[in-house]
Parts: structure tokens; sequence; C-alpha cells
């Protein structure tokens, strides 16, 4: 463990002093091919940084911050996009493009509403702390898995994903919002309460990932697509590749954690999710507001396709290489290592 601790300190240094440059970087070099001319290197680094770590929480997390957002972040600065670009009369300070470069988050801007971003600016201490003993008490109930039925714990499995991860980027949050004293755009919108695969993919679920694939993808294929079918159904193909590039992101992040070739299953889970929002936007486009199903009746089949979805297709690779089994096991090694910590520190002080 403290052999791989060094590794993802190295690794983090690593791409503290890359982003320094590419700071500088853009404060030289003007806007478009040649900036990002002078970021490729980086942005290859940040592909290559994940393969010096082998724990696949620590691999997962840095993969997902630096091989993808981050290097997302950095193609639209190249042209002077995206939540790092330089904006005037007010240019981005090293600070503030390190944190945001580093994590996943984004600054909520002061123009908007007062007492929307008063609100924005509360730290969600109560409801961190619940998912966080959900989590906790998930990740103990999985130690005991082969006692309890396949099916069950695969739906387990999907409320630990959804649990760890919102309490990954909460916690990232957090730590900004204490540090900086900024306030930040929500990462995560209650997904289990969505209405639509429209709704769940566009306003709940994961929604950094949402705002740096708008621009980088949905836009520019929106734009092209415009031009040859027009702007009412451009969003289609926009959708579905915006789709196609987060699988096959997901799939690059499956390759670091796991180190097996791709069986393109992760991506075809999202291709096929892609697919079927625009089969419901063509629907809802179609049918106007002369039939739709109740809220609560959509969101269920939502929450159902998604779910059946990720028995399918999202969850197998990871379980065939026993992924779940070294997750699980890298948190109850972090369990031991804090209370060793804690008995450590009573010994010391009492």
């Amino acid at each position: 463990m403290e052999g791989e601790m060094n590794n993802f300190i190295e690794v983090w240094f690593l791409a503290l002093v890359s982003l320094s440059y590419c700071y500088v970087m853009s404060k030289l070099i003007s806007k478009g091919i040649k900036r990002l001319i002078f970021f490729l290197p980086i942005i290859c680094l940040f592909l290559y940084l994940p393969l010096k770590l082998n724990s696949v929480n620590l691999v997962g997390t840095t993969s997902f911050f630096l091989s993808w957002l981050a290097n997302f972040k950095l193609l639209l600065l190249a042209f002077n996009k995206g939540p790092l670009a330089t904006s005037n009369p007010s240019p981005i300070s090293f600070g503030r493009f390190i944190v945001i470069a580093s994590f996943p988050i984004e600054i909520q801007e002061n123009n908007t509403n007062p007492s929307k971003e008063k609100s924005n600016n509360k730290i969600p201490i109560i409801s961190f702390t619940i998912k966080t003993l959900l989590l906790a008490i998930l990740i103990r109930v999985c130690d005991y898995k082969d006692q309890i039925n396949p099916n069950v714990v695969l739906v387990l499995y999907c409320f630990l994903v959804y649990l760890l991860l919102e309490t990954i980027l909460v916690f990232v949050a957090i730590m900004v919002r204490v540090v900086a004293g900024v306030g930040l755009q929500p990462q995560f919108n209650e997904p289990y309460l969505t209405t639509s695969l429209q709704d769940f993919w566009g306003k709940r679920w994961n929604l950094m990932v949402t705002r740096i694939l708008r621009p980088t993808v949905f836009e520019p294929t929106l734009k092209f697509s415009s031009t040859f079918i027009g702007r009412k159904w451009a969003q289609l193909p926009a959708i579905v590749a915006t789709f196609v590039v987060s699988g096959l992101v997901h799939e690059l992040i499956y390759f670091y954690m796991i180190r097996t070739p791709p069986t393109w299953e992760v991506t075809l889970f999202f291709v096929l999710h892609g697919l079927c929002l625009t089969v419901e936007i063509v629907l809802k486009k179609c049918l106007g507001d002369t039939w739709r199903l109740p809220s609560l009746v959509s969101g269920a089949l939502t929450i159902g396709f998604v779910m059946l979805t990720s028995f399918w297709l999202f969850f197998p690779q990871l379980l065939r290489c026993k992924a779940d089994v070294r997750t699980l096991e890298e948190y109850a090694n972090l369990g031991k290592f804090l209370r060793k910590m804690v008995t450590q520190s009573y010994h010391l002080f009492f």
C-alpha cells in the first residue's frame, strides 16, 4: 500500500507540474492548432499516468480526473473554450486554473440569481453524511456477496456505483469549497427521481461529464449535422456521437482498471442508451403532449432499463476480472489502516 501511495503522489505531482506548463502556454500561445500542439504532450502524458497505478480505486479516480476530464478541458482550452478559458475582463487565476483542471468541478459564476447562488454554495453535509454511511454499510454487505443471490448482488452493485461515485465527487467538491470558498455546480441531481432517459442522462447523472461532453462532442456534431438535416433533427446524431465517445472513454478507463483487452461491452452499453434516447426524443416530438406516461411509471421504467442494461453490459467485464473483489479488498485494507491510525493516535494522546 505504501508503494502504491508513493506512485499516486508521483502521478499527481507530475499532473500539477504539467498543468502549470499548460497555464503558462495558454498565456503565451494564441488559441488554435498551435496551442493544441503545445498541449498534445501533456494530453499524451495524462493518458499514460494511470498505468503507473495498480489500485482499482486510485487508477479509476485518476483516469477519470486526468485522462478524461482534464484532457477534454485542455482540448477545449486549446481553442479558448470551456471552463479553463480566459474570460475578459477577468482572466482565470493560476490557482483556479489548477483546481478546475485537476478536479471534476465547475465553478458557479456570480452572474446567476443570488438566491440560487446561495443555495449552490451550501455544503450538503447531511446528505453527504447519510450517503457515506449507506456506502459504508453497502460495502460491508457486499463482503458477504457469496451468500447472496447473484441477481441481488448486481442490484447492490448498481447502488454501490452510484453512492461511490457521488461520495467521491461530493467529497472533492466540499474540499474545494472549504479551501477556495467558491460556489460549485452540482455533480448529481438525485438520479433515482428521474422521469426519462433524457432526464436521467441530461439533468441528473454525473453532470460534470454532461457539461464537458456538450462543448467537446455534442455541439460540434450538432453544428455539422445541422447543415445536412436541419436543426430540428440534428440533435439525434449529436446525441449518438456523444454516447459513442462516452462509451469509448469508459472502455479506456476499464482498461486502466483491469489491464485486459477491451470487449466493447461497456461501449455497447452507452451506444444502446444513446439510440434509445434518440427514439425517446423522436416519440416526444411526434406525440407532443397528447400522450405521456405518469412520471412515477416512466421513472420506474427508466431506472429498470438502466439497471437491466447494466447487468447485461456494464458490469460483466469488471466481474470477470474480479475488479469488484479487488475494490472491496482495498476498502477493507483502508478500514484497517484508519483503525490502526485512530488506535495509535489514542495511545499517543491518552
